[in-house]
């Protein structure tokens, strides 16, 4: 087959795309390439006579059958060009970026595979083509069917079909599942054996040949306008590391070493900037490394660390803050590890090991002179790499997904740091007088932020040289102020000039202590690349990733914007939240379990008033969560309910705002019979010890009847009492049932008692609510959080817990783990028995007559 169409839009010259290329003819080989053109597509190629017949596919292979992909015939690619990953110039036909999605074998659908070349001819002239994929990613059966156009012969749209066989998925497939991973949790088969390919290059692309390092100029650099600057700055913003305990080994990751330096995105060429993370320019500061960074002749963005080594190569970070180089003596180095851009593309989606072999191919070209430094990875090996930290005294190791893509801007999983020693970044509040023979000040009063407040962590007085204490005192003299930064008090008897909180410094601490500080705090150096405004506290139950992912099995709950405050006050995150349901799942699924959930979703947190959701659109929910459709009362209509069921379920209700979970009290199987009987006891504008007194006169009431209770806080201001009936009497039944409890206790405790709904008409009482027990009404479930301020817990207590000293403040998000596992499950028999509230009328009754 002519290539003569393939080479006529090619100037081979620039491009480094493949001209031939030949089979070795015992099977027959596809590929699929992922191609970031203009626009992102998927080019699909089959070999057959020698070259490869190719389609483009713009959102891709999908494996459910119902889905039918457009196709572009597009001209013959050569052989070898299954093995081309790498960049088209700019200004090339079809420039952009290259990488393979998937690649293996293929044969027609014929019994005999002798006929297999002649099966495919004869489909590709009818345009019908059935084959079936062998390879990594892709398995089973596919066809191509041209979409005939009777005005024009040459017409060259094809449908992508999957066939119904034991590769195929039922659900809707988008372009985000055509991710790997995604796929195999889809794929019912793996089966699917793929033929070694032999070794090509990873990225073929045209380096610059090194270039002798260009004289300083005295002239105005580039880049160094303050409009130009702070558009570099917004551009790119670098990747954050999420702080992890425990180190691990895995094949899929490289691990690196920690740096102890500021961190800094070099922009090369014409346009040269060095920039921190916060935007400032470190251009004149760190001039050795930015007039490198200038020289460089193509146009490239790095991420890196500016560091200051001593002889023996140790990084000496007080050192560089001040650095000055006429005075220093000690080395200054930018080591790069990513690279994000490079001649005009994006380099950004490409997989890190990629971007990481392209960058060591690069800075191989710089001159000797260099202060440009590649940063050395290992594969596989986080212990070892960690032990050789300890050795060689290094702050830690990072490490990284090699298959991530770069996600500027954002805290993320795929990139971790593993500390040797702790170490947190704080804000300056305030200094105290120095003592004995130091001059400057005495300690540093620091702070971080919790929410919208700053909140006192200790103070720090040693770590300073008499440089550093010099330098310090010169930098928080123009802050002094009368203001002081803190609500509370903080933990120094003597004076305390405080300053404006705007320097952020960073120490090296033993550990936190309860009441929030940091203990034997040492000062490491000022951050200047760092914001007091975002200054939180770092330790692995605090740093969240921005998004993650969970998996249980072949669920994946992807759990976005966790660093999103939802108790601003309290600094309280919605990372946190999903972390706490995370722990707390197996106490709180049993009360989830087939039940129907209503959704109040507050995504922007307890101070947004949020909106109710009960129906949901099947088509855009993962296939596997559970829906039902039941009868609203409140909405006069069968509508489709999210049905609590395990704990992917629940943390996808939670990702979506739901601070607190409401399931029904019965299960969608028995939708008109209720699980428990519940009395709500709410008191209004009273002291809680009356709701304390009517929930013991409600237990009181319902052990004359010979029923088991069992209560637990509302976690808003009042008390739930729960008695099991598991599905045995209808919502009708139950309500009377409630109702003359409720009246009960009214009858016996009239003068601090209502069971008038209207507080108008309750003033001063405490409101014994028993409408709950009605078909499709809530209750907050037990461990539930509840949108409050402290973000308070719905509680299940034992009843000998209930006394004038409860207090529902006392259970949070941080004290339930800690209850649960010092404390006998209060409600771990709740099940046992269904109560007969017949049974119990007739006690009562008996009870009366007497």
């Amino acid at each position: 087959m002519s290539l003569e169409k393939y080479e006529a839009k090619r100037n081979f010259k620039k491009t480094s795309e493949p001209k031939g290329g030949k089979s070795d003819n015992k099977e027959l080989r596809f590929v699929v390439q992922r191609h970031h053109a203009s626009h992102l597509h998927y080019d699909f190629r089959l070999e057959l006579d020698g070259v490869l017949k190719s389609w483009a596919v713009p959102k891709g292979p999908s494996l459910n059958p119902g889905d039918k992909r457009l196709a572009m015939m597009v001209e013959d690619h050569p052989y070898d060009y299954q093995y081309f990953e790498g960049i088209i110039p700019n200004g090339e036909y079809g420039a952009g970026i290259v990488i393979t999605f998937d690649q293996g074998t293929y044969e027609s659908l014929a019994e005999n595979r002798s006929d297999d070349v002649k099966e495919l001819h004869k489909g590709l002239k009818a345009g019908n083509l059935k084959f079936r994929l062998k390879g990594k990613v892709l398995n089973g059966e596919f066809a191509l069917v041209k979409l005939h156009n009777a005005d024009k012969d040459d017409d060259n749209s094809w449908l992508l079909i999957k066939h119904k066989d034991e590769y195929a998925v039922t659900k809707k497939f988008s372009s985000e599942d055509l991710i790997p991973e995604n796929i195999k949790e889809l794929k019912n088969n793996k089966d699917g054996k793929v033929k070694k390919l032999p070794k090509h290059k990873l990225l073929n692309i045209d380096l610059p040949k090194a270039q002798p390092a260009a004289k300083k100029k005295e002239n105005k650099v580039a880049g160094s306008n303050a409009e130009e600057k702070d558009v570099t700055a917004r551009r790119y913003k670098p990747m954050l590391a999420k702080l992890e305990p425990k180190i691990f080994d895995d094949k899929n990751w490289l691990y690196e070493m920690k740096i102890d330096g500021y961190r800094a995105l070099g922009y090369t060429g014409k346009d040269a900037a060095l920039i921190s993370r916060n935007g400032i320019e470190f251009n004149g500061k760190y001039e050795k490394v930015f007039e490198d960074i200038k020289a460089l002749p193509k146009g490239a963005v790095l991420d890196g660390e500016i560091v200051l080594e001593d002889n023996n190569g140790r990084s000496v970070f007080q050192d560089l803050q001040n650095y000055d180089s006429q005075k220093n003596k000690r080395t200054l180095k930018y080591y790069v590890f990513d690279l994000l851009r490079l001649d005009g593309h994006d380099l950004r989606e490409l997989p890190l090991i990629k971007r990481k072999e392209l960058l060591k191919a690069f800075v191989d070209t710089f001159p000797d002179d260099t202060s440009i430094f590649y940063m050395e990875h290992t594969v596989g090996k986080g212990k070892d790499m960690l032990i050789k930290a300890q050795k060689q005294g290094w702050e830690g190791v990072i490490g990284k997904d090699t298959q991530s893509a770069y996600d500027g801007g954002r805290r993320s999983d795929r990139w971790l740091k593993f500390k040797l020693q702790n170490s947190q970044e704080a804000v300056i509040c305030g200094f105290t007088e120095p003592k004995g023979s130091r001059k400057h000040l005495g300690s540093l009063v620091l702070g971080l932020q919790q929410g919208e407040d700053l909140r006192y962590i200790g103070n720090c007085g040693t770590g300073f040289n008499t440089e550093s204490l010099k330098d310090l005192y010169e930098k928080l003299e123009p802050l002094i102020t009368d203001e002081r930064p803190f609500a509370d008090k903080i933990n120094y008897h003597g004076k305390v000039t405080w300053v404006k909180p705007e320097l952020v410094c960073e120490v090296f601490y033993s550990e936190w202590t309860e009441d929030g500080s940091m203990r034997h705090p040492v000062f490491k150096g000022l951050r200047m690349d760092k914001e007091a405004g975002n200054v939180l506290q770092e330790t692995p139950d605090k740093q969240l990733a921005d998004e993650t992912t969970v998996t249980y099995g072949r669920k994946k709950v992807k759990l976005t914007n966790q660093n999103k405050l939802y108790w601003k006050k309290e600094g309280i995150s919605k990372g946190e939240l999903l972390n706490y349901y995370r722990d707390i799942a197996p106490y709180m699924l049993p009360y989830l379990k087939n039940k129907a959930l209503s959704m109040r979703r507050q995504p922007n947190g307890i101070d947004d008033p949020g909106f109710f959701q009960k129906d949901v659109d099947e088509t855009h929910l993962p296939s596997w969560i559970k829906t039902e459709k039941l009868y609203s009362e409140s909405n006069d209509k069968n509508i489709n309910y999210i049905v609590g069921h395990d704990e992917a379920t629940l943390l996808y209700v939670v990702n979506l705002g739901s601070i607190e979970i409401n399931p029904w009290l019965s299960s969608y199987q028995t939708p008109d019979k209720p699980d428990y009987v519940v009395i709500d006891v709410d008191p209004h504008d009273v002291p809680f010890t009356d709701a304390v007194e009517v929930a013991l006169k409600t237990r009181e009431i319902f052990k004359r009847m010979k029923l088991e209770t069992f209560i637990k806080t509302s976690g808003s201001k009042g008390l739930h009492i729960y008695c099991y009936l598991g599905a045995k009497y209808d919502y009708d039944f139950v309500k009377m049932f409630a109702e003359y409890a409720a009246t009960l206790v009214h009858a016996e405790l009239p003068d601090i008692t209502s069971i008038e709904r209207s507080p108008a008409k309750r003033p001063n009482k405490t409101y014994i609510d028993f409408l709950q027990n009605r078909r499709g009404q809530t209750i907050a479930a037990p461990y539930s959080v509840r949108p409050k301020p402290g973000a308070t817990v719905s509680t299940p207590l034992h009843w000998d817990e209930v006394n004038d000293k409860l207090s529902l403040a006392d259970y949070t998000i941080y004290t339930m783990p800690d209850r649960l596992k010092n404390i006998d499950d209060p409600w771990k028999d709740i099940h046992k028995t269904k109560a007969d509230l017949k049974k119990a009328l007739e006690y009562l009754k008996e009870q009366v007559e007497e």
